[in-house]
């Protein structure tokens, strides 16, 4: 069993397992840290983007490069369509990835990447919710990339990286970064995924079976458990055991695995997701009071929904009701209308509400009461009709790199009093700030990230007992923020073996099968007469068919005329005695073979026939030029030093 790692960021994963000649992608992360290094982009014209200087290295005259990087302060940033960091391609082909397994839906936004224009013929298995939810991200993207087209596209600087200043310099391979996909290719991609309930089981090819459980972060968000006869390995990603709207994790069936393959954990290992919750709060109310506009960059769903339940309850309290909260995305009445007909991906506590005919967020009921209002764009119908201030914005994206975002920054971003509230927890937000500055309006950093923590993953590790356990290098390291923290790490224990990777890397697994299992016919099985060759070991020859179809084994009875043939047939079994096949090889007019050990194998060459024997502990090779009837004579010598039954 191998597994490699196809992406450089554990919280947008993408990884490779072989086993049992299966194939299987486990979850295809896009990382989007690279867009940081761009201009954001406006569908109207920013005078303050646009008249930024550009910026040449000193000794470097080349007009390819004129005009492609801008200076803002001390940063230095690409003017070109932002381009993304797509899963590594060049260790396997993806044409021969069987099965790709999604666990959530922020985990699938390089789908299209990997399904399109590259021979995939595969299947590709997520529940409803991280389906339908991820269509509205991937096309929530495309849309912002598509309504702000650039006339030029910049390459030159990634010729010149080693003479660029940091972060530029630092830039994780941008030669392999591409340019968004459209929605051809997102609706190409969509169209392949077979949608899955929890525990339900799903055969592949006859190899394996692969069953998604609750995971408990966010809609139909799954850790994904892989089983053949014997063996058992689980893919947990993305997981929370804190009580939020998602139905709660399934922690049962990830017991006594093999294998657990653990990553995507709190990207905040130092912040309490309530504690952050109960600040966002605080200062929503403040800058309010104050007269000042809130701007949360946000995701269209997920964390958003229990925002809007959270800010609404405490704007009451805190006198401020009247503010009203804006909702600004070209998915937001999709994402609003969805999130309350998924009653069985829910908590217990929303699906009651379902039963006593209430929605189960207020959100619907806060737009009943014009407490929430959600449109496209800033540039929709009614918008401007309807906006009045001080209000709470919702809109995206949180790179700030593109989106409606972008827009009530240029608008807001000069008033002190206004305020910029950084909930998702994929950028950091001072390099998201960094081509705005200077700005007056205030910020607060208050990441909600609801995947479990190291002590929770610690805890939850000790109870489902694996025997191996593997985990990013990054996670048995302290974070790079706080480095003397060092119980922010996976503990490694003497119960079992922990198994660190990183990027690019491909690790061995120590998991080989030893047992398989057989199907043998009623005829054949009613043949079978054991023999006891050691005190409580009893062996018995079987005669039969041998079929291998969808990697199912069967023995079926043989025909009456070939069983009368068979019937004085010999077994042969034991270890090859190296003296005698030599001195039977010499018999046979075989001279000067070549004998070289190599620990447990011995390559025997046979210098004049051009032919390789290479014997080990349970196999024997017989290489030969094609000439078959020097292979069946050398297999005919090797049977013959074997002992029979």
């Amino acid at each position: 069993m191998k597994l490699y790692c196809l992406s450089n960021d554990p919280n947008k994963p993408c990884h490779i397992l072989t086993f049992k000649e299966i194939t299987l992608m486990l979850d295809c992360g896009l990382s989007m840290q690279s867009v940081l290094n761009f201009l954001p982009l406006s569908f109207v014209a920013s005078s303050k983007l646009s008249n930024l200087p550009n910026w040449m290295p000193n000794d470097v005259s080349d007009s390819d490069l004129e005009g492609e990087l801008k200076e803002n302060g001390d940063r230095i940033f690409v003017d070109s369509p932002p381009e993304f960091c797509p899963p590594l391609n060049k260790l396997i082909d993806f044409a021969q990835v069987d099965v790709i397994l999604i666990s959530n839906y922020l985990c699938m936004m390089a789908l299209p990447f990997i399904t399109e224009g590259t021979g995939f013929q595969g299947r590709v298995y997520a529940t409803e919710p991280t389906l339908q939810i991820g269509r509205l991200l991937l096309e929530e993207l495309v849309n912002y990339i598509d309504q702000c087209p650039k006339a030029s596209f910049a390459a030159q600087w990634k010729n010149l990286i080693h003479k660029l200043p940091y972060p530029l310099s630092d830039s994780f391979k941008p030669k392999s970064w591409k340019q968004l996909y459209n929605m051809n290719d997102v609706n190409a991609s969509l169209s392949r995924i077979q949608m899955v309930g929890y525990n339900e089981k799903i055969d592949v090819y006859g190899a394996l079976k692969v069953m998604p459980s609750s995971s408990g972060f966010c809609l139909g968000s799954s850790n994904w458990i892989i089983t053949s006869d014997h063996e058992k390995i689980v893919y947990l990603s993305g997981s929370s055991t804190l009580t939020t709207h998602p139905r709660p994790m399934d922690h049962h069936s990830l017991k006594n695995a093999d294998v657990l393959i653990m990553t995507d954990l709190t990207q905040t290992p130092i912040s309490n997701p309530d504690s952050m919750l109960g600040v966002l709060c605080v200062v929503v109310g403040l800058t309010l009071r104050g007269g000042g506009n809130v701007l949360i960059p946000c995701y269209p769903t997920g964390v958003v929904y229990d925002l809007f339940e959270c800010l609404s309850v405490k704007m009451q309290d805190l006198g401020v009701s009247n503010c009203p909260m804006f909702f600004v995305s070209p998915v937001a009445d999709t994402s609003l209308a969805y999130s309350n007909i998924l009653a069985e991906w829910l908590s217990s506590v929303k699906q009651n509400k379902v039963y006593v005919t209430e929605e189960p967020f207020p959100h619907g009921l806060l737009v009943k009461n014009n407490k929430l209002k959600h449109f496209k764009h800033v540039y929709s119908d009614g918008f401007s009709t309807d906006f009045q201030e001080p209000c709470v914005v919702f809109c995206g994206h949180p790179s700030l790199r593109f989106g409606d975002v972008v827009r009530f920054i240029e608008l807001w971003g000069n008033n002190p009093r206004n305020c910029i509230v950084f909930t998702e927890p994929d950028f950091d937000y001072t390099e998201a700030l960094a081509p705005y500055q200077p700005l007056q309006m205030k910020v607060a950093h208050c990441a909600i990230d609801t995947s479990l923590n190291f002590t929770q993953a610690n805890k939850l590790i000790r109870d489902l007992k694996p025997n191996t356990l593997v985990v990013p290098e990054c996670y048995t390291q302290p974070p790079v923020s706080a480095p003397n923290l060092t119980d922010y790490v996976i503990e490694n224990n003497h119960d079992r073996t922990l198994i660190p990777y990183k990027w690019g890397e491909v690790i061995n697994l120590p998991l080989k099968r030893k047992h398989s299992q057989i199907f043998i016919e009623t005829g054949v099985a009613q043949k079978i007469v054991p023999v006891e060759v050691k005190p409580g070991i009893s062996l018995s020859s079987i005669t039969g068919t041998l079929s291998i179809k969808d990697n199912v084994h069967s023995i079926q009875d043989l025909s009456s005329s070939v069983n009368k043939a068979s019937k004085h047939v010999k077994y042969e079994w034991g270890s090859l005695n190296v003296t005698d096949f030599l001195q039977k090889l010499s018999q046979e007019g075989i001279s000067e073979p070549k004998v070289e050990s190599h620990g447990n194998v011995v390559v025997i060459h046979l210098q004049e026939e051009d032919a390789l024997i290479q014997l080990e502990d349970n196999s024997t090779h017989v290489v030969c030029t094609g000439d078959e009837t020097l292979r069946t004579k050398l297999r005919s010598i090797v049977m013959q030093c074997l002992k029979k039954f």
